[in-house]
């Protein structure tokens, strides 16, 4: 059984437990676009052989990006999505191809992105989203995207990855927008998660690093406008994360929402079983439009 399969058969179980209204057909359908990140060779390593048939698969995908394009007379939107995982995993089912259907219907791209895990070199997950957008950019045409309207979008750790890029990223690369769910956004004690920090700063983090990934204290009015959820019950992220970041994100006069919802936990993605799905998905789907 190949690795797709087997995400069919996770996808269907999910969406018969959570009451998810796509079907499998709508996320899997025979026009994805698969794309090597690097097929030249990594610019940059984590200590994975990717080409190790003993590798673990289950955490370790091969860095590639999967495309869903959307057909339209104008050139549309697109998102790249990281999927969460502490940066230890990769959540790729309802924090990734799950949200191809929403997508669709928003006349959006969907980017879903399996990048490589940091295993304590922490610049290797950021350098593959750039990879990704310099690789949109590039079949902008081809695909149907607006190169100037090519956002990301990350769910806990993959929140921290998406809003380091959208914080530390050239201007070549910076995505023009945002949308972040129960995103990591803090390293300090009391704030971060400690497992997602552990996977990407090591066993030892100098005080330098974990000044450069506090994402609230990176935001520039260059910073691209932002879409955030968090549960206010989440046990495992703290919504201040969240808050603060909209806070730095107003101070700097970016565009941004911050929906802090009385229940859900963490990691609820786009499960049908999160009490506030709709909501969640009403409110995205008119930010979206309003620019």
């Amino acid at each position: 059984m190949n690795l797709k399969h087997t995400l069919i058969l996770i996808l269907a179980a999910i969406a018969c437990s959570t009451g998810y209204a796509g079907t499998i057909d709508e996320v899997f359908r025979h026009d994805e676009i698969t794309i090597d990140l690097w097929p030249d060779g990594f610019p940059n390593s984590n200590g994975i052989d990717y080409n190790d048939p003993g590798i673990d698969r289950s955490r370790h995908l091969n860095p590639q990006m999967h495309v869903y394009t959307v057909k339209d007379e104008r050139p549309t939107k697109a998102v790249i999505l990281c999927p969460g995982g502490a940066y230890g995993g990769l959540a790729i089912t309802h924090e990734g191809y799950m949200w191809r259907p929403f997508f669709e219907r928003e006349k959006v791209a969907t980017i879903v992105l399996a990048y490589r895990l940091p295993c304590d070199h922490h610049d290797v997950p950021a350098s593959d989203v750039y990879q990704a957008m310099r690789l949109v950019k590039k079949h902008a045409a081809e695909w149907n995207i607006d190169p100037d309207q090519i956002g990301i979008m990350g769910f806990s750790a993959g929140g921290h990855l998406a809003s380091t890029v959208a914080t530390h990223a050239p201007a070549d690369v910076r995505p023009a927008f945002q949308i972040l769910f129960y995103p990591v956004i803090s390293m300090k004690d009391g704030l971060t998660h400690w497992w997602s920090r552990r996977n990407l700063l090591g066993e030892k983090q100098p005080q330098e690093l974990l000044t450069l990934y506090s994402n609230e204290l990176q935001v520039t009015k260059d910073t691209p406008r932002a879409y955030i959820i968090h549960a206010d019950d989440d046990g495992d992220v703290p919504v201040l994360n969240s808050v603060l970041y909209y806070e730095a994100l107003q101070r700097n006069r970016v565009p941004s929402v911050l929906y802090v919802v009385p229940s859900g936990g963490h990691g609820f993605g786009i499960k049908g079983s999160f009490k506030y799905h709709e909501l969640m998905l009403n409110t995205l789907s008119d930010w979206l439009h309003t620019f």
